[in-house]
């Protein structure tokens, strides 16, 4: 009884009779459903970059972030339901990244762990690097720094499982009766594609090639004059 309430789980809504205060405690579905997802998170083992490092030291034994039911990280995509984005995104890398996402269950999260993941970092304006991994998979923490400490990722799961509380399974993607699609895996070519663009690019494309016979017309119209 102690734990519910130290969890703050218990409702405080309903009066418990005297006779059966410290034996009986009232909550609500939301809030201990959520006390269980937040208490066994278990994120997905795989690292991009120098942020990885700080991870590895985050679940090492002077952080331990066993602490938070988060010391299970499965190598499987189909057994977890955090990704830590811990590095630079490459253009090359983001196809995995979305794929790994699509394989992973619902309810799932992300946390994009430094400024590279955030934004592109000191390498954005590289031609191999995304400038941000939100630009492809949704993001529900941002962690700043290059690369952020054990502290700083401590503090973004923490940030997550308050973000968890307030969730009701009302309201939740995952229990919606509209199906959830997955998002399309980009495309690696000469660049990066994102196949949800294709229209814009269809658009573009043939305004070019619009422009283009008419500048050519033109151009035989001066020739023949």
């Amino acid at each position: 009884m102690n734990e519910m309430k130290q969890k703050n789980i218990e409702s405080t809504k309903f009066d418990i009779p005297p006779e059966l205060q410290g034996q009986v405690e009232i909550t609500t579905i939301d809030k201990i459903y959520n006390w269980g997802r937040r208490s066994s998170i278990w994120p997905l083992m795989f690292g991009l970059a120098c942020c990885a490092i700080e991870m590895i030291c985050t679940a090492a034994s002077r952080y331990d972030f066993a602490r938070f039911g988060m010391e299970i990280m499965r190598p499987s995509p189909r057994q977890a339901d955090l990704m830590i984005v811990a590095g630079t995104v490459t253009k090359k890398m983001i196809p995995q990244i979305v794929r790994l996402y699509n394989q992973m269950p619902e309810p799932k999260y992300v946390v994009a762990m430094g400024a590279c993941a955030s934004g592109g970092g000191p390498f954005k304006e590289g031609y191999n690097v995304v400038s941000g991994v939100d630009r492809y998979v949704p993001v529900d923490v941002y962690i700043p720094g290059c690369p952020p400490t054990p502290q700083a990722l401590i503090h973004g799961l923490i940030t997550l499982q308050r973000k968890i509380d307030t969730q009701s399974i009302k309201k939740v993607r995952w229990y919606s009766k509209e199906p959830i699609d997955a998002i399309p895996v980009p495309l690696l070519g000469p660049d990066v594609v994102d196949p949800r663009q294709n229209a814009i690019i269809r658009e573009q494309a043939e305004k070019i090639i619009e422009q283009s016979e008419t500048n050519a017309a033109g151009t035989a119209q001066v020739e023949q004059a």
